[in-house]
Order: structure tokens, then C-alpha cells, then sequence
């Protein structure tokens, strides 16, 4: 599908009420056209993948586009300047984490991402590395218990941001470390006891959200299998 039908086929799909909703959630509706991700996956699915139409997609501006560019891109031909390009566009946190989940942990250079944007300043830069953090614990099933677990030292460090889109990232990469198997639920219970100890209100709540999942008997009995 070219650029222009696409574009077409997105404003025809625009809904005010979808957009409402998405403000509900805390995302930024400024450039949004209120269309759901179920209806943006069978999209993508149907444009197949190509390079060159995603970034048009994403220069583009609108927020679905966007979400959609990161769903239609060749993991293969993104670079590190794409990358910072696009992770400094970032300005809602689902486009930080669909684009993080669906494209960039897919990359080359998904691993050194997490270590440099976990340490920028930039509300959806750092919410970045966390969000891909998350996304490898759960779809790189080849990476090694030693490689998952060294984003840990990390959690651990950034655990005191009380920004809310952040404490949540750190959150969710600490809770996807820990129900990834046995050996790093123990270890991601052992970090969730560290930042808990913590003085800071961000440290409390991420600790008490991530051990009450990581300690309840689902995920045990999950890992068990």
C-alpha cells in the first residue's frame, strides 16, 4: 500500500471518541486520530514490511502513523540514527512503548539502547530503555539468564525517579525480568527487596507492585511448569 492510501485509509478511520478515550489513558491526543491498536495491527499486517514507507509514516507526525510505522519497519535496515532520531520524536508513552516492542528490541542495537537511554534525563528517552528492558525480557528467548539479569543493577539504580511514565517503565521491566524463569524471578525478587529499602516514594511503589506479582502463586506455579 503507497503513502497517500495509507494516509487516506487512516483519517477515514479517525474516531473522537476513540481519541477521548485515549486521553482517559494518559496519552497525548494532540496529533492522534483515535484509532485503536486492533485495528492498526491488521493494517500493518496487510502493508507488510517496508523501510522506506515507514519513515514517510513517521515523518508524517500523526500519532497512529507512527505507531504504525514502527509496526511495518525491517528491524534489519534500522540505525543507531534512526533510532535516536525517533526516540527524541517520542511524546506519549504508548508510541515510546509500542515502537520500543515492536521494532527497536528487534534491533542490532536493542541491548546498548537499554544501557544508554536508562540513563538520560528525557522523560520518554529514559521511559525508552526501560520499555525495552520489558520487551526483550519477553521476546528475546534466546538471550542468556546473565544478559537479562544485568539490567537489574540498572532497575535498581533508577528506581528513585518519581516521574510517573517512568516509574512505571521501571516497573514493568522488573516485573517481566522476574516471570522470565525461576532463576531471574529470584533474582528480580532479590532487587524488588533492595528497592523497597530504599528512602523514596517511586522505590516503595515499584518494589510493592513488582514483588506482589512476582511472589503470587500464578507466576509461581507458572515458572514451575
Amino acid at each position: 500500500m503507497q503513502y497517500e492510501d495509507l494516509l487516506e485509509k487512516l483519517h477515514s478511520l479517525s474516531d473522537p471518541q476513540g481519541k477521548a478515550g485515549m486521553a482517559r489513558y494518559g496519552i497525548n491526543t494532540q496529533s492522534a486520530l483515535g484509532i485503536s491498536l486492533y485495528t492498526l495491527r491488521p493494517l500493518a499486517k496487510e502493508t507488510g514490511k517496508d523501510h522506506l514507507l515507514a519513515q514517510q509514516l513517521w515523518d508524517s507526525g500523526i500519532h497512529e502513523a507512527r505507531i504504525l510505522a514502527s509496526m511495518v519497519d525491517d528491524p534489519r535496515l534500522v540505525d543507531e540514527e534512526q533510532m535516536e532520531s525517533w526516540v527524541s520524536d517520542f511524546d506519549s508513552w504508548d508510541i515510546c512503548d509500542q515502537t520500543c516492542s515492536n521494532l527497536f528490541d528487534k534491533t542490532a542495537l536493542a541491548y546498548q539502547k537499554t544501557a544508554e537511554w536508562s540513563e538520560r534525563t528525557e522523560t520518554f528517552v529514559k521511559r525508552a530503555g526501560f520499555a525495552l528492558m520489558a520487551a526483550l525480557s519477553v521476546h528475546d528467548k534466546k538471550a542468556s539468564d546473565e544478559k537479562i539479569a544485568a539490567f537489574l543493577p540498572v532497575i535498581l539504580r533508577e528506581s528513585t525517579d518519581d516521574r510517573n511514565f517512568v516509574k512505571k517503565a521501571v516497573n514493568w521491566a522488573l516485573r517481566q525480568v522476574g516471570k522470565r524463569n525461576l532463576v531471574l524471578n529470584a533474582l528480580a525478587i532479590e532487587t524488588a527487596q533492595e528497592i523497597k529499602n530504599l528512602d523514596a516514594r517511586a522505590a516503595r511503589w515499584i518494589a510493592s507492585d513488582a514483588l506482589r506479582e512476582l511472589t503470587s502463586d500464578k507466576v509461581q506455579q507458572r515458572l514451575r511448569k
